[in-house]
């Protein structure tokens, strides 16, 4: 772990890598016959008995744009944000981004209460490059203590997620070698509080590790690259935020759901790497919904008429790997 360079102000918790959703990573000791669902060689997703982030007034995204995005990118974004209230959808339009986050929500904490049914993005700020266009993983919590302490532009508020996206043209520590993002927990002092923040760079920089399946995979299995309905950056990025989305809230401060260890925890996303429908295996995403005139391929609806390719999360109750 690199050592966190921050203020005074800023006092590290940990930090905990989101495993890319590349074709690697998803077992390539497996068979390409054999089904890739983890119940064969995982027992489940465990809880180990600290906070989830679970106000039933919801979870709040603060959101950071750092750089500069393009117009469409940052509305693909904002509508993914907007797609968790079912209020924006055609009725009866579903599988949904909602829907896909329900399974989320059967994750429970020692009281029994379950991760925050309700997602919705807040407030946005933009930054331009104020720290230069080459960071390390410790400069983003710097980037979030500025806009909370220093500038004021964000509250502190302790059941949300803040959301650092980097531009194609930022580079971030480890992002593009061992992961596609991350999310962290920092006491922000003098005013005591504990927030949860994260980092999501723009997939384009490595589109075969960080925006599969809709670019030929970097390592693994080859395989064809499906049509990315929004674009392969956006789509990308929309695939590791909610990866990055689960982890946190499921696994905010390092004691709640993972598997494996402490340090490279498998969370509730990340536990299901490179499935995105039924019948996936190394190098195939799974049967997915095919636009007729774009032939862009989907998983789920979203808000204004947006379609989104979704992760599988680690289903509780099942035990096995479930999209919607």
């Amino acid at each position: 772990m690199a050592k966190m360079l921050v203020r005074s102000l800023f006092c590290p918790f940990f930090v905990v890598n989101t495993l890319a959703l590349s074709a690697w990573s998803y077992g390539l000791n497996q068979s390409r016959n054999q089904p890739s669902s983890l119940a064969t060689t995982s027992t489940t997703v465990a809880y180990h008995g600290g906070p989830l982030l679970t106000r039933p007034s919801g979870i709040n995204i603060y959101l950071i744009w750092y750089g500069a995005f393009s117009l469409k990118d940052r509305t693909t974004i904002t509508d993914f944000f907007a797609s968790f209230s079912p209020k924006g959808l055609v009725p009866h339009q579903e599988p949904s981004v909602s829907t896909w986050w329900r399974t989320v929500t059967s994750y429970k904490d020692k009281a029994h209460t379950p991760v925050s049914r309700i997602v919705r993005l807040v407030k946005q700020v933009g930054d331009p490059y104020s720290l230069g266009k080459n960071l390390k993983r410790a400069q983003i919590g710097n980037l979030v203590n500025n806009n909370i302490v220093i500038s004021n532009k964000l509250p502190i508020d302790s059941n949300a997620i803040y959301l650092v996206l980097t531009a194609k043209d930022v580079s971030v520590e480890k992002f593009c070698m061992d992961s596609c993002g991350f999310h962290d927990s920092v006491l922000v002092t003098p005013k005591g509080s504990v927030i949860v923040y994260a980092h999501v760079g723009d997939a384009v920089q490595c589109p075969g590790f960080c925006a599969w399946p809709y670019a030929l995979p970097a390592y693994g299995p080859p395989g064809q690259a499906l049509v990315a309905p929004n674009g392969v950056g956006a789509d990308g990025m929309v695939i590791n935020i909610a990866t990055i989305l689960a982890g946190a809230a499921t696994n905010p401060f390092r004691t709640g759901y993972f598997q494996g260890d402490i340090l490279a925890p498998l969370e509730a996303v990340s536990a299901c790497p490179g499935i995105f429908g039924d019948g996936a295996y190394p190098g195939y995403p799974g049967n997915l919904m095919v636009d007729k005139f774009s032939k862009a391929s989907y998983n789920v609806y979203g808000a204004n008429g947006e379609k989104f390719l979704l992760p599988a999360v680690w289903d509780l109750v099942g035990l096995t790997c479930k999209v919607v």
